[in-house]
């Protein structure tokens, strides 16, 4: 799929890694201490059930974050690799003759994201967290004609550095929270 010829080129968009370095991190800063909480407090919840609810919930959150961008001559597709269950994430693939316009909507959080209205109604969402959007948007621009100058990632980078911040600081916490179940638990 990563093939480039005369006549037809491909580009590959993967999530950012400060995206998916900070949503990893977070999700460990937020579940870690969970285990060591449960066996020093008795929980009904067994540790060792908590460990495995985590282990899950970091492969689908992992798997969720394997998303693709490929974008070339013939349209724009949203892809997940093979070990990925279609069921857990389900992809799609967008002809650019069948984009009809770029469509923006607002989330509940007053931001905006776009979607691609295809000629029979369909509405696909733009990948907004992708390494490398201002070239996509370029591409998707190049290629059908509509006009793009106002399409902007929904969050900024800086965002994710401060919440990559205030993450590392919660992993502090845990550390000493861990640190004091295991004396506590002795």
């Amino acid at each position: 799929m990563n093939t480039t010829s005369a006549n037809n080129s491909t580009s590959v968009f993967r999530l950012s890694p400060l995206i998916r370095l900070t949503l990893l991190s977070l999700y460990i800063a937020l579940t870690i201490p969970l285990p060591f909480l449960s066996q020093v407090t008795a929980a009904a919840i067994p540790p060792v059930l908590l460990w495995v609810g985590i282990s899950i919930g970091f492969v689908g959150l992992y798997a969720v974050l394997t998303e693709r961008v490929i974008v070339d001559d013939q349209g724009i597709q949203v892809t997940y690799p093979t070990w990925v269950p279609s069921f857990f994430r389900k992809g799609w693939i967008l002809s650019w003759s069948d984009v009809k316009e770029l469509k923006p909507r607002s989330t509940g959080q007053g931001g905006l994201v776009y979607y691609f209205l295809s000629r029979d109604g369909k509405a696909y969402l733009l990948p907004m967290r992708v390494a490398g959007f201002s070239r996509l948007v370029k591409m998707v621009e190049a290629t059908t004609g509509i006009d793009t100058t106002d399409v902007r990632t929904l969050a900024q980078p800086w965002m994710y550095v401060v919440l990559l911040v205030f993450t590392l600081l919660l992993l502090l916490v845990d550390a000493w929270t861990i640190n004091t179940a295991l004396v506590i638990g002795h």
